[in-house]
Order: C-alpha cells, then structure tokens, then sequence
C-alpha cells in the first residue's frame, strides 16, 4: 500500500481491456507495425526478448507480450481514452484499503503527455502504481467489469454487535463482455506464453507475465 513501481507488463492487460471496450481493437484485430522496433520520438520500442512476429493479431500480442503490438493498440485508443481509462480503473487516487499508510500516486496531467509516454504507458513503462492499486485493477477482469473497494477485515466485532463489511462496487469500468474475452486471453497466455512451464497441472488459470526494466544506480 505504500509503495511504488513501474508495473511493466502486467499492465497491458487494462490497456488493451480499454482497447477491446472501446471497439478501437478486437482480439483478431492484426498488428502492421510489429515486424521490428517501434521508432518513436527519437526512441527505439522493441520486445523484451528481441523477438517480432508479422502481422500478430492482439491475443497473440497478449500471449507473447509484445511491447510493438501493445504501442499499436495503445495508439489505436488514443490519449484522451487512455487517460480516461486510467482514472476508471482507479489509477491516481486511493483505493480506501483498510489499512494506514496508503500511498497515492498522481497521475501526470494530461496535458503533460507526449505521443512517447502512450506508447511507453501501453506496457507499463513510465507510469507509477502502488500494488494494491493494480491489484484492485486487475480485479475489475475477473468481477465481470466492476471496480471494487478492497479490504482486509471481513467482520469487526465489538461485545455482542457484528459489522460485517459488504462488497462494494465503485463503479462499472468495462462491459461484462469485455472482461470475459480479456480472461479469455489471459487463460491462453497462461497457456500458450513463455511462462507456460509454469502453469500448475489440473488447473484453468488467467495471468500475465510481468517483465519490467527495473533503473538502478550507475
């Protein structure tokens, strides 16, 4: 709850939610610009392990983590939804944990935002998030599209009376639908993506691998 970090590709997964939400990408929807390094304000975008694919379409971008192909959905959204989604999914406010010490992130206004910071967003790059918050995040996929309130504490009692704490939606982020074809994609990257190796037998799981550039000194 207190502190920060760069989420990396973990966070592709809301990018392309909001993507698939807004109908600017579907899941078979292809990427023309991921045979090779993205160049982009002087910056050269490339995969995390220096492997392109042609034409993918964007569950395979999921599966593979493709950082050209996350660009190309992320621009295909467009800033002003980008941001928006950000907000959505609860990014840049606290999340009302029942615990002390929460940090909260502020999001960079928008007006401060160069066509390089969306692509580099769209996987994680460049942008700071408490893990509770993108745990909170993720969770909107798997609640069917809402945003929750999360907690620690189930039941307070004090004597003879009982609080139960309730569920409690924030708000309604994606479509129901949207959120089952991202689980859907999240079960293949499990399934089919680098990170199949380690996959418990016997079980249907959704995830995603997060590989991040982590800056240390020198």
């Amino acid at each position: 709850v207190a502190d920060h970090y760069e989420p990396g590709s973990t966070f592709k997964v809301l990018v392309m939610a909001a993507a698939i939400n807004e109908e600017t990408v579907t899941p078979e929807t292809k990427c023309d610009i991921c045979q090779g390094p993205i160049s982009l304000g002087g910056y050269l975008i490339r995969t995390w392990n220096n492997k392109y694919f042609d034409n993918p379409a964007m569950t395979e971008v999921i599966v593979h983590s493709d950082n050209t192909g996350m660009v190309f959905a992320g621009k295909k959204l467009g800033l002003d939804k980008f941001y928006q989604y950000l907000k959505d999914f609860g990014f840049g406010e606290s999340t009302n944990i029942d615990l002390q010490d929460e940090a909260v992130v502020e999001l960079r206004p928008e007006d401060k935002w160069r066509e390089i910071d969306l692509a580099t967003s769209s996987f994680g790059q460049g942008i700071a998030v408490t893990p509770i918050q993108m745990v909170r995040a993720i969770s909107v996929i798997a609640n069917g599209g809402n945003l929750m309130e999360p907690h620690v504490v189930k039941t307070i009692k004090d004597g003879h009376q009982v609080v139960e704490i309730k569920p409690k939606v924030v708000k309604q982020v994606i479509k129901e639908s949207t959120a089952k074809v991202i689980s859907e994609m999240m079960v293949r990257a499990v399934d089919e993506g680098e990170a199949k190796w380690a996959k418990p037998k016997g079980f249907k799981i959704a995830g995603k691998t997060g590989t991040a550039q982590i800056p240390i000194a020198g």
